[in-house]
């Protein structure tokens, strides 16, 4: 039989032990925070309208690259009546991993009712 009776001095030991492993774990590196697609969506909409002033309408393409995001977002660039008159414009967005947007740029504008030529975008 063996004495499980903890003195001072074993708990003192284990509590040292505990805090060792704990101040040991808070000093490895943390991964960095690679955000969800939507939150990449929506962050990159906000920046968008922020930088712009303008309201992103949709995202009509989204995908990861080896930097971090690309998508192009539809704007409306200038209302007009009837609505099918109203300007949009298709933006480049480029985002970094962590989602903060790096660079943007207008790569087309058309009226709202207007379709692509078959063939081209």
């Amino acid at each position: 039989m063996t004495n499980t009776k903890k003195t001072p001095e074993s708990q003192d030991s284990h509590r040292n032990a505990r805090e060792s492993q704990d101040s040991r774990e808070s000093h490895t590196p943390q991964k960095s925070h690679r955000p969800k697609p939507m939150e990449v969506l929506r962050e990159a909409r906000a920046q968008l309208a922020e930088l712009t002033g303008m309201t992103p309408e949709s995202v009509s393409s989204f995908e990861q690259t080896e930097e971090g995001w690309a998508l192009e977002v539809e704007v409306l660039e200038l209302e007009r009546v009837p609505d099918t008159m109203s300007l949009m414009a298709s933006y480049q967005v480029d985002l970094d991993a962590e989602g903060q947007l790096t660079g943007y740029r207008r790569v087309r504008r058309y009226e709202r009712g207007r379709a692509d030529a078959r063939g081209s975008r």
